[in-house]
């Protein structure tokens, strides 16, 4: 094993570095800290993630990324890590960096902060829910949110309307709501996109609405995807317009591409990139459960995963999986949006909050929420949550039944990226 120091940041690997940059030091000497410390290896670009939180073995050298990530009950590997250094992967201190990508360095901190500032394009029906939500239940980890929408007097109506949103007595704080323009969207720790083109109008509902509005919605995105490769953006991307997943692929693709349109892996990294689309999902099954007294388990045994959309998967109980019931919840839930539409209105409150506010304090805050990351090349929806040292996805025991659909499902996903 090789142990170096950068910056002050403890490193280890179990290759040679030749990096002239990277100070080599003793094992003792990495020992003697108590913080974290990063472990250096090398997958291909594209297929693995950039960074990651290395809680399990079988995350030491990962070469290829599968729903396996989401199954504590796989082979795992043998491996041959000193014990100090298990000990600090129990404690989530080690932090996996993939130095096949050319940003490498960037993933050498910390992904949490105190207090996070916020910029939000897109001041539709989701993105001013959203924002709405965000000035309420954020003022603990939200130090400003600034709002753009090319629409100058939607702007400015948002920005009055949510700054006067305020309790009879200091009962804050609230964060700092900002008018910006579109050069500074990317001054900020996150950029959250709501953007949205060619919404169906309630009635017209012939085809999957999510997959109607991707390419409206791809072409505004690319705008901003390539923005922040050129601005050299650091902080989390998170995507709240429809359909998430597909755009969250499409926000990768485009911001690493230069100008031939040749991959170069040097805009936005995997690790930085969310969909928020996966939360109301959860919400609606959460919901139809508690009609049924078979299926009210779900709160607090249930999961959701997949797109929300063709490919949802919702589990009743991943202590006492049933088919039949979990199918019965998918459907509800895929079709909800529809109950809506039925009654003349779009759906759009829920989405906003449940799968846009809420899920994003939750990354913030670093508790378990349902969202989208990527996972070999696809971004996939499960439970997980965001710590000091990357991502973490919730792994639990998948029956063998739940772990087939969810393959079939990252398969649906990797076919449309095609």
């Amino acid at each position: 094993m090789f142990y170096y120091m950068y910056k002050g940041r403890m490193i280890f690997s179990k290759k040679e570095r030749n990096e002239e940059y990277l100070t080599e030091i003793e094992e003792k000497e990495a020992m003697s800290g108590e913080g974290n410390i990063y472990y250096l290896t090398n997958a291909p670009k594209g297929k693995t993630r950039r960074s990651f939180l290395m809680n399990h073995t079988d995350l030491v050298d990962l070469q290829q990324e599968t729903i396996d990530l989401l199954d504590k009950d796989h082979e795992i590997p043998q491996n041959d890590l000193p014990e100090w250094i298990l000990e600090r992967m129990d404690r989530g201190l080690v932090k996996s960096v993939n130095t096949s990508y050319p940003d490498w360095t960037d993933c050498l901190r910390s992904d949490k902060k105190n207090k996070y500032k916020i910029n939000l394009v897109g001041l539709g029906d989701v993105g001013g829910t959203l924002l709405t939500g965000l000035r309420l239940l954020g003022g603990d980890i939200i130090e400003s949110i600034g709002i753009y929408d090319p629409n100058l007097s939607n702007k400015d109506r948002w920005y009055f309307e949510v700054s006067q949103i305020y309790g009879p007595s200091k009962n804050g704080p609230f964060p700092e709501i900002k008018k910006i323009e579109e050069a500074d969207l990317f001054d900020c720790d996150v950029f959250v996109f709501c953007a949205s083109k060619g919404v169906p109008p309630v009635g017209d509902e012939k085809k999957d609405v999510r997959m109607v509005q991707f390419e409206g919605n791809a072409a505004i995105l690319s705008i901003y995807a390539k923005m922040a490769r050129e601005r050299g953006f650091k902080g989390l991307f998170a995507l709240v317009s429809d359909p998430v997943d597909l755009l969250c692929r499409k926000a990768w693709d485009i911001s690493n591409m230069d100008k031939s349109g040749k991959f170069d892996f040097k805009g936005l990294g995997t690790d930085q990139i969310r969909g928020y689309g996966l939360g109301v999902m959860h919400a609606r099954a959460r919901f139809y459960s508690q009609l049924d007294e078979k299926t009210c388990a779900y709160e607090s045994q249930g999961r959701a995963f997949g797109p929300h959309g063709e490919g949802l998967l919702i589990a009743n109980s991943i202590v006492s999986y049933d088919e039949e019931l979990s199918n019965r919840l998918t459907q509800a839930a895929k079709h909800a949006n529809l109950k809506i539409r039925e009654t003349g209105f779009k759906p759009f409150v829920g989405p906003a909050l449940s799968s846009g506010a809420l899920s994003i304090l939750a990354t913030l805050r670093g508790e378990w929420h349902h969202s989208t990351h990527f996972v070999g090349g696809v971004f996939m929806g499960s439970k997980n949550r965001m710590t000091a040292m990357g991502i973490e996805p919730e792994r639990v025991s998948l029956p063998g039944a739940l772990k087939k659909k969810l393959t079939e499902t990252y398969e649906m996903l990797e076919k449309l990226y095609e």
